[in-house]
């Protein structure tokens, strides 16, 4: 592996130890309509657990959109039983946990379980090591100097569960009673293991890590952006995940955006997108003065350097790890006639010649700088429920017709990403179809690891575009 170099304020070499592994990230990301699920719904087809070493999923529309739910409480239930359906597919869960049985249940053999929180039930999906995550792991100053690998090797440490970043949003008044949910009796055969989740209103998001990968997770910090009724409720918004895993920073960001399909309404999208990009804030939590742990979307560096101001700025976004899920809400700037009528004939590049997000990117007024895959699938919204018809084909659904569009969307930014797929799910749960991504992507680990990378020569090359031309690598 190459020894990488990059340059100190002054122009001279810094000498860094760099050892680029390659690790499997699977995205997915799902309008399901407001509907709760049943026990019976399987993830498998979506999920693929056999594969991947990180599952960030992001849902939207987890809760009818209502007064209820915006203004007043959310309901934390449906975002437990989706923890559970994702646990029971990634870990294969088959056996339930006698604990917290209610005796007496209904007929029929539906288990019910006693009221606890959502704090309390994701717990259950945590690993050991889950349960010892903490959000900052930094090496302190006075040990640092005599550790080889900087500030970036975070090793584990022991913390209060009461202190984990993904129960802050929890407390009692959140307590409900649950039906069939599988609660695993132990954590020891779980393959993956729950490290962060979090609900706004209607979306959800939440992050699972391959169990002896978890150990090399810090600085996990979430930051929310209400862009709904007036700009500022959660009924729309995004809600973004910042974590570090080994030496390399990531940010996910789920995001619901404005909806509607008349001229102009992808502009409001696009006000959407601008205004989280800018207003997101990661809180401050590491505990070293210096610390350069990303605090905006676009700061995710491929390294979070000890370093000057100049160095940051000459490598900044460069090696950003970034990946934007969600229902982007852009529609196909056709009439519901015109685009029925292409997509009976699959003609998808005429179709995907009006996609507005599309449009909007290579215009340069949202999304500037960042890549999507080719789109091989056919629209996403909006089915008829339970059908693979589009809404508006029979007299029935005529009412909800919407002009068929490409909503659901997987975007990323920053190099060292690779895409290895990008589809579509045929659930037919919702009015949306789930859609998926898989990445490779190029991860800055402590000398030593058991993982060989894949990439390392084309990162090399980005940092050497970048260097002052009187600084030369050292291999």
């Amino acid at each position: 592996m190459p020894r990488s170099l990059f340059p100190t304020s002054i122009g001279c070499p810094m000498p860094l130890d760099q050892d680029v592994q390659t690790f499997r990230i699977f995205l997915a990301t799902w309008n399901v309509g407001g509907k709760s699920p049943h026990s019976t719904l399987n993830l498998d087809d979506i999920l693929h657990s056999d594969q991947s070493d990180i599952y960030v999923l992001g849902f939207q529309e987890i809760v009818p959109l209502n007064a209820g739910n915006v203004l007043v409480l959310e309901d934390n239930e449906p975002a437990a039983k989706w923890l559970a359906l994702i646990n029971q597919s990634l870990n294969k869960s088959t056996d339930l946990a006698p604990r917290g049985l209610k005796p007496g249940g209904p007929s029929g053999g539906s288990l019910f379980f006693s009221k606890q929180s959502l704090k309390k039930i994701s717990r259950t999906y945590r690993t050991e090591s889950g349960r010892r995550l903490k959000t900052c792991n930094c090496i302190p100053e006075s040990e640092r100097k005599h550790s080889k690998d900087f500030c970036f090797r975070c090793p584990p440490s022991n913390i209060s569960e009461d202190d984990f970043p993904l129960d802050d949003d929890d407390d009692v008044s959140n307590s409900f009673d649950i039906a069939d949910i599988p609660v695993p009796s132990s954590t020891d055969q779980m393959k993956y293991s729950l490290i962060a989740r979090k609900q706004m209103v209607g979306i959800f998001v939440t992050v699972w890590v391959r169990k002896e990968l978890v150990q090399y997770i810090g600085h996990l910090r979430i930051s929310c952006i209400s862009r709904g009724i007036m700009g500022c409720l959660g009924n729309k918004g995004c809600i973004s995940v910042s974590m570090s895993f080994h030496r390399t920073s990531f940010c996910f960001v789920c995001g619901h955006l404005a909806s509607g399909e008349k001229e102009g309404d992808e502009l409001r999208r696009n006000l959407d997108v601008i205004e989280t990009l800018k207003n997101t804030q990661f809180p401050k939590i590491c505990r070293l003065p210096h610390s350069r742990v990303p605090e905006k979307i676009l700061d995710h560096d491929f390294l979070m350097l000890m370093a000057t101001n100049a160095l940051i700025t000459a490598f900044k976004n460069v090696f950003s790890r970034v990946i934007w899920l969600g229902d982007l809400n852009y529609r196909i700037a056709l009439s519901y006639s015109e685009t029925r009528k292409l997509l009976q004939e699959n003609a998808w590049d005429t179709l995907l010649d009006k996609d507005q997000l599309k449009i909007e990117r290579e215009a340069g007024r949202v999304f500037k700088g960042w890549n999507e895959g080719k789109i091989y699938f056919a629209p996403t919204y909006k089915y008829s429920y339970n059908s693979d018809s589009y809404a508006g084909e029979t007299i029935e659904s005529k009412k909800k017709r919407r002009t068929p569009a490409w909503c659901d969307r997987i975007l990323w930014h920053g190099n060292g990403i690779k895409q290895l797929s990008y589809e579509r799910r045929e659930s037919k749960f919702s009015d949306h179809r789930p859609v998926c991504a898989t990445f490779l992507v190029d991860v800055d680990v402590a000398s030593g690891g058991s993982r060989k990378g894949l990439s390392s020569s084309n990162m090399k090359v980005g940092i050497e575009e970048l260097l002052p031309p009187n600084c030369k690598y050292v291999h």
